[in-house]
């Protein structure tokens, strides 16, 4: 096993920012900014894809490489930033990350040449990749095991609201004055993120470099997939996120269709849901400072199965309610998740950026795989099929996160409920 991350200077007694502290405000501005940037980035063409076969002469499912691109492109990377952070460091990493992906989104907005513009997609989600793949470990770090969890719901909030931003706000730019100028001014937004990152988050103290050895990666990868509980929480990602992306991939059609009959624009309000999101993993982190994350995760699991279940039903307010309880859940599961993973390599396997990346690989592999299966499943048997399986991979997540109850933790013996450094 690789030792956990240390400070050089860990003899000063450092052991994370403390709640309410100033740099413990930087961090959370700081990071929930940057995970709004980022996913602002990753699905800014989602709104734009009709605009964009029209402009270049392609079909619809040629347009959607625009997003595939990049979260492919975002999935690959992640293997390779999380192990780079172990050796280069964190902030470095996720500051590169910021201002690269801003400069190639400026540069989506002035291309004319559709196999250029998808080049620079799938180059947009590869630098990306630098941001997600290292800020839980930097959190487990830097932060004071007090607050992990609530600056890590606050960094999932901000994704959160990135991935809502993206598809709301490019719409309405695009509306207004087109295509190019919403590429444009979400590049700008990205800009001033990285900006104002760079400013806010306060340097590394307790990173410690891994040797930059190929040998090193191969035994943390193995530390890391021999962790029962790590596997469980890989599993988690993998499941929720697939089902949580297929509910969205199928009910744009549905709602499309009778008896509701909605318009393109009016179907994709069903995004200001993610609103929600970021209150319930703000609210989930802090549940988990208190209660645990053994005991928060199998709640946030079933309240997602409720909102796939719910939605079921006929009336198009119940519907929007199911979503919105859906997306409450999944990100709940997801924020805590996520924090998790960091702060359990921390105490075990170490490597916790590459821990991470390798919980985000998975997250991406299973929005890839079940959000394709749920386009077939409304092709060959409508909601009712979506809905089971969906619901079945919530029920798969609900299991995992029930069996994560019973894995010894990492932390000291009296207080094994919480796998959160220090706690």
């Amino acid at each position: 096993m690789s030792t956990p991350p240390a400070s050089a200077d860990s003899t000063d007694g450092f052991e994370g920012h403390r709640l309410g502290s100033p740099e413990y405000r930087r961090i959370t501005i700081a990071l929930f900014l940057a995970g709004l940037a980022t996913f602002a980035l990753l699905y800014t063409t989602q709104p734009l894809l009709p605009m964009l076969a029209d402009h270049f002469d392609v079909s619809p499912a040629h347009s959607a490489w625009t997003v595939s691109a990049s979260t492919l492109g975002l999935g690959l990377a992640l293997l390779i930033a999380g192990p780079a952070s172990e050796v280069l460091g964190r902030t470095p990493l996720m500051h590169a990350s910021l201002f690269a992906s801003a400069v190639v989104a400026l540069a989506c907005g002035f291309v004319d040449s559709w196999p250029l513009l998808l080049a620079l997609r799938g180059l947009e989600g590869v630098v990306l990749a630098g941001l997600p793949a290292v800020a839980m470990a930097y959190l487990s770090e830097e932060v004071h095991s007090e607050a992990t969890s609530r600056v890590a719901g606050l960094y999932i909030g901000g994704t959160a609201l990135g991935g809502m931003t993206g598809r709301l706000l490019t719409g309405a730019l695009a509306e207004v004055w087109g295509w190019r100028a919403a590429l444009i001014g979400m590049g700008v937004l990205g800009v001033a993120c990285a900006i104002a990152v760079a400013l806010l988050l306060p340097r590394s103290r307790r990173f410690c470099p891994a040797p930059a050895s190929l040998s090193h990666v191969v035994r943390s990868t193995r530390a890391i997939l021999t962790d029962p509980a790590l596997v469980c929480l890989f599993g988690i990602a993998g499941t929720a996120m697939g089902a949580f992306v297929g509910v969205f991939n199928a009910v744009g059609f549905r709602l499309e269709s009778a008896p509701y009959s909605l318009s393109v624009g009016v179907a994709g309000l069903i995004f200001l849901t993610y609103s929600l999101g970021s209150l319930s993993s703000t609210m989930a982190g802090r549940a988990a400072g208190r209660w645990g994350q053994r005991a928060v995760t199998p709640v946030a699991s079933l309240v997602m199965l409720a909102g796939v279940l719910l939605s079921l039903a006929q009336p198009l307010a119940v519907v929007v309610l199911a979503l919105a309880v859906m997306t409450s859940g999944f990100f709940a599961v997801h924020g805590v998740a996520s924090g998790w993973v960091a702060s359990r390599a921390a105490l075990g396997p170490g490597a916790t950026g590459q821990a991470s990346s390798l919980y985000l690989f998975v997250y991406y592999l299973g929005s890839s795989v079940f959000g394709a299966l749920a386009g077939e499943a409304w092709s060959r048997g409508g909601w009712p099929v979506v809905v089971a399986v969906c619901g079945g991979l919530v029920g798969i997540t609900l299991v995992l996160a029930l069996v994560l109850r019973h894995i010894p933790s990492l932390a000291e013996p009296h207080r094994r409920d919480r796998d959160v450094v220090g706690w």
